[in-house]
């Protein structure tokens, strides 16, 4: 499926989102039917240019962006794009260190049903509770990594694949160079109150319930509550806030009673001036769209987008357009590193008592072109599965 490019929303309605609405009796889910397709989309940067972006980061307003400009062997044409952190073409020996917030987003459906992160959950999570073994994941704790059988580092993983895609540009500082989420801090949950017909909660999954619920109320919430809330706790656009769903996927625009235009697992997006981006990301236990040769489990879709964060941060780094593959059905021309092996898994890791399942993703080199400067003698993924770039112009 081609991903649907998301512009800035304006502010809804008075009334649309009511974290103060009374309970309600709790109605039985709808029931899904069929398999479920999970895909990702993205926002570009909106109502500001990107030179005003890079002159924001060079100034310390938003988050440090580091510019890159390349000539495409896929078409021979030069793009130019922008990397959260220092470029890795400078050969540079520096950490960028960017200041994340987590917020754990509680979701009650107007059928009386919650959706909670900070709670225990003994049918999916062997009673463990989903922000928790999202923290100690090695998105934000290091661990070794191994990548085309290169180590690339003791580290967080979007920090290791960020190194191995850019492996020849960057060892030559050693251990130098990378980009880390720190410090973490974790907020105080947030309720999302849904209303009628802004979703629901449906059972025919694997395990549990899944909630699916409108992406423009989701995001008019995240935008108009969540961003000025972590602003006040010390974040801003120089942070990136990470918001967190817990087996709650999204439908532009949602269909009550129906999966229709689902589901969206997550996205990046960028607004303001000065530049603030943010994620917005499901822990998926549900196992709700695991189909032959495609899996999503618990931080396969956080590593998808933390990683496409880094790599796109504004969402509008132009590529040759590339398609036909992962979850994009027909042609797509930016750098998301993780769409073109959406629910294709790197080897799972073991950190703190708990097996973890980031994505494989896509390296720089499989969308501008051979040769590879990543990790392995002629790989353009992380975990070896694609041996040859994009190919020919997608048409």
């Amino acid at each position: 499926m081609k991903r649907a490019v998301l512009s800035l929303l304006f502010l809804l309605a008075a009334g649309m989102v009511t974290p103060g609405s009374p309970a309600v009796a709790q109605d039985a889910p709808q029931v899904i039917q069929g398999p479920l397709r999970g895909y990702y989309t993205y926002g570009q940067l909106h109502s500001v240019t990107t030179e005003e972006a890079i002159r924001g980061a060079a100034v310390a307003t938003t988050i440090p962006m580091g510019v890159y400009t390349v000539t495409s062997s896929r078409d021979d044409n030069v793009y130019q794009g922008v990397v959260v952190g220092r470029s890795p073409f400078f050969h540079g020996s520096r950490t960028t260190s960017i200041p994340t917030f987590i917020v754990p987003v509680k979701v009650k459906t107007s059928d009386g049903h919650a959706f909670d992160p900070s709670a225990a959950d003994s049918s999916c999570l062997s009673s463990k509770v989903p922000l928790t073994v999202f923290q100690n994941s090695p998105l934000f704790d290091s661990a070794a990594f191994t990548m085309n059988g290169v180590g690339v580092g003791t580290t967080q993983y979007s920090d290791a694949f960020e190194r191995a895609e850019f492996w020849q540009k960057v060892s030559v500082t050693g251990n130098r160079f990378h980009t880390m989420l720190a410090p973490i801090t974790t907020l105080a949950e947030q309720t999302l109150t849904l209303s009628s017909g802004q979703g629901e909660d449906f059972s025919g999954v694997p395990c549990g319930n899944l909630a699916v619920i409108n992406f423009s109320t989701l995001d008019s919430f995240v935008q108009n509550t969540i961003v000025p809330f972590v602003s006040g706790q010390g974040g801003g656009p120089t942070s990136f806030p990470i918001i967190l769903l817990y087996n709650v996927v999204l439908a532009d625009p949602y269909v009550s009673g129906t999966t229709d235009n689902c589901c969206i697992l997550g996205y990046h997006n960028a607004f303001l001036n000065p530049v603030q981006t943010y994620g917005v990301m499901d822990f998926d236990t549900t196992e709700a769209f695991n189909q032959p040769g495609s899996t999503t489990a618990d931080i396969s879709v956080s590593s998808h987008e933390i990683d496409e964060w880094i790599n796109d941060p504004l969402g509008n780094n132009a590529t040759p357009a590339w398609g036909h593959i992962g979850q994009v059905s027909g042609c797509q021309n930016n750098f998301e590193v993780g769409d073109p092996l959406s629910g294709t898994l790197f080897p799972s890791v073991t950190l703190n008592s708990f097996t973890y399942h980031p994505q494989e993703l896509a390296f720089f080199s499989w969308f501008y072109g051979a040769p590879s400067i990543g990790t392995g003698s002629s790989e353009f993924s992380n975990n070896d599965t694609f041996g040859s770039d994009a190919g020919p112009v997608c048409e």
